[in-house]
């Protein structure tokens, strides 16, 4: 099915080269941070992680949103999510991989991601989160190839295939479960030691994920006329709807438990991002952006007539997921470093190159999407010739 993705129109390709380029441009910067190590970036002592991590766990949540289509496609039977199942499941080998190459500029120098494999260690969350995230793509890899393959010969899927499909509907809880893992689990970190920070990745997750799809789905529609069908569509902003107030709740607890305790490692945290701390709050901005257009999005999706204006739907969708991506694309891992735990307040900022970098990546996991979304929209045109 690869020579699908050969055959396309002047747009396609030019699409295609403008992502190939800008790749370049991300790889020429990585060859410069790689060759200088990463003293280029905005990370310090005390903010150890920075750009790309918030990067890989937002997009973790991308991958995990797709759960939402599989789970009531093959566990209820539920028809309407016939044509859009697959996009899911592609959208989540796209992620899985941009998260990947977001863990291997972290780490300086690539060679670094051996040891995990090299000199496994059970007891660190970071060996569990190599397995579920390799898994994971390899899961919706071969599931989404085999149904693609089984649809255009006209044939059922091997048998094989169903035990996979079950698997992969735990799998995707565990990449996020294990993700909000890796932060709760260090007792140092006030603003992450928190029970409910898995529930609340998870939340996050099933927003923006089938958020990012529907607005996808509109973009395919109006650029090869696939159409996944209103229904399909209206079910998955209902979704949304819930997973967002849930996300919402979710962070009302955390914020209800850290001034009524009057945790001071928990607080200063919440007043470093929401008003500044100690006269630094470059965040501050950002995170009431984030509140603000989080909320918007739950007061529209809860009005009906405005899930079924597709006009409004995809702006609310949009809001969403950049209320979203800054609130753990940028302030998640920033507001768990800063302050230190010896409430020192050293700002993180990230420099050009890491920026650059992360415009690279985003582009290779856009090119393979891409791709991947040629291929389905191919197959579904052939089968329904």
């Amino acid at each position: 099915m690869l020579e699908i993705a050969l055959q396309g129109s002047k747009k396609y390709y030019g699409w295609i080269g403008a992502l190939a380029a800008v790749i370049l441009v991300g790889f020429a910067f990585y060859l410069y941070q790689f060759t200088f190590g990463l003293g280029v970036t905005g990370m310090s002592r005390d903010v150890s992680w920075g750009f790309y991590i918030a990067q890989f766990t937002f997009l973790v949540g991308v991958a995990a949103g797709g759960v939402m289509l599989v789970l009531p496609y093959y566990l209820h039977n539920y028809k309407a999510f016939g044509k859009i199942t697959i996009l899911g499941e592609f959208l989540a080998v796209s992620a899985i991989s941009m998260c990947l190459m977001f863990i291997i500029a972290d780490l300086g120098q690539p060679m670094r991601a051996l040891n995990v494999i090299l000199y496994p260690t059970p007891g660190s969350m970071l060996f569990w989160d190599m397995i579920v995230l390799n898994g994971y793509l390899l899961l919706n890899i071969v599931i989404g190839w085999k149904v693609l393959e089984a649809e255009r010969s006209g044939s059922k899927p091997p048998s094989w295939i169903k035990p996979l499909i079950y698997l992969s509907i735990p799998w995707a809880f565990g990449i996020h479960t294990v993700t909000a893992y890796l932060y709760c689990g260090l007792p140092g970190r006030g603003f992450w030691l928190t029970a409910i920070l898995a529930p609340r990745f998870l939340a996050s997750a099933f927003a923006s994920g089938p958020a990012f799809l529907i607005l996808l789905t509109f973009i395919l529609r109006k650029t090869t006329k696939f159409d996944p069908g209103k229904e399909a569509i209206q079910t998955l902003s209902k979704i949304i709807t819930y997973a967002l107030i849930a996300n919402l709740f979710f962070f009302a607890c955390e914020v209800f438990v850290a001034l009524y305790s009057n945790i001071p490692e928990h607080i200063d945290h919440l007043k470093y991002l929401f008003f500044g701390l100690h006269g630094h709050g470059v965040l501050v901005p950002w995170m009431w952006t984030a509140m603000i257009l989080m909320v918007l999005a739950a007061i529209l999706l809860l009005n009906p007539a405005i899930r079924k204006n597709e006009t409004m739907l995809a702006f609310t969708c949009l809001i969403l997921f950049i209320g979203t991506w800054i609130d753990k694309g940028l302030g998640m891992i920033s507001g768990g470093f800063v302050p230190s735990p010896l409430h020192h307040v050293n700002e993180y900022v990230p420099t050009i190159p890491e920026l650059i970098i992360t415009v690279g990546i985003y582009a290779a996991g856009f090119l393979v999407l891409t791709i991947l979304y040629k291929i389905v929209i191919g197959v579904k045109k052939e089968v329904a010739a």
